[in-house]
């Protein structure tokens, strides 16, 4: 019996640590990724069975009221999933991803959703006074309600969006990757800096089949990973990536009026831009993130935030904690 005990111990090994009582870290990772995508599934053939299914489709693209349901509804299935697996599969107390609701975290929230507007609003400056891109109205909306209401969805969705992609790509895989890599001959640091680049390219890969996704754009959305990943590499919390995160797409898509990551259907705008000008530097139909302007941006946005943490920490270095288990009291 005592060695039907140690070859069955055995056996499990590679999927259950007996030490913290939960599956290993590789397994929660892959199951929180499936358990998002089978949800997700379940969501669109609802959608599918209950909507009109693009009656209501424009030249722009697919019904937009129908296109942010399903995106409120893929960010409910990201968070609801999410909670689920920090209860029942990493154990650990949902505020461990980065979500601590103090005074530095509201700060941080608003450093970063002030840096996301003042980026994007400079690549913005930069191409209208090199001709790249002409303004054709303002104040524009395809929703079927007036500007204002539509504005104030699209603020509540871009909010959404950045929230759930940063606890899942940020607060929930990078935490567990970077817990996974910490054994043997790896260390904490090392763990942290796979972590930071396994993450970053699941990020960009989530990215891959967007509208006008190439191989370089993917590349480039995962340099962008790997920029908003930063601050919450430095400082185990996620409010300065949340916040760049949210405000980078809001003014990218509906203050001036540029592709979000390939996205143009859903365009509540103020300023109404047709873009020109070389793709390379512009980034073309898939948005400024897939040009050099964004790439500059990327490298001026982390210089920002590395600068405010030393600022508002006294102190610069990784945060060791995101790489260590401590189970919830019972």
């Amino acid at each position: 019996m005592k060695g039907a005990i140690t070859k069955m111990n055995y056996i499990l090994q590679p999927f259950w640590s007996p030490n913290d009582r939960r599956i290993r870290a590789l397994w929660r990772v892959i199951l929180h990724l499936v358990l998002i995508f089978a949800a997700l599934q379940i969501i669109s053939a609802i959608m599918r069975a209950f909507l009109s299914g693009g009656e209501n489709s424009t030249d722009s693209g697919p019904d937009p009221i129908q296109s942010m349901v399903s995106l409120i509804l893929t960010g409910l299935v990201y968070v609801v999933v999410t909670i689920a697996a920090a209860r029942f599969l990493d154990r650990r107390r949902f505020s461990d991803y980065g979500l601590i609701w103090n005074t530095q975290w509201r700060r941080d929230l608003l450093f970063g959703l002030l840096l996301g507007g003042l980026l994007m609003g400079g690549i913005f400056v930069i191409e209208l006074a090199m001709g790249w891109i002409t303004i054709e109205g303002m104040f524009v909306t395809l929703m079927p309600f007036p500007f204002f209401v539509a504005f104030l969805l699209f603020l509540v969705q871009m909010t959404l969006v950045g929230t759930y992609e940063e606890l899942v790509f940020r607060g929930f895989q990078m935490k567990n990757i970077a817990e996974g890599l910490n054994f043997g001959p790896l260390s904490g640091r090392t763990a942290l800096f796979l972590a930071w680049i396994v993450t970053s390219i699941l990020f960009g890969l989530i990215h891959a089949v967007n509208p006008g996704a190439t191989v370089g754009t993917t590349i480039k959305i995962t340099l962008a990973g790997i920029f908003l990943a930063l601050p919450f590499l430095l400082t185990g919390e996620l409010a300065l990536s949340i916040g760049v995160h949210v405000a980078w797409n809001f003014f990218q898509g509906n203050v001036f009026g540029f592709p979000v990551s390939g996205l143009t259907f859903f365009r509540t705008t103020i300023f109404n831009t047709v873009q020109g000008g070389p793709e390379l530097w512009t980034g073309g139909g898939f948005g400024p993130e897939a040009g050099l302007l964004g790439f500059i941006a990327i490298i001026v946005g982390s210089l920002a935030m590395i600068w405010w943490v030393k600022r508002t920490r006294g102190t610069l270095d990784l945060s060791h904690s995101l790489a260590e288990y401590w189970p919830p009291p019972e």
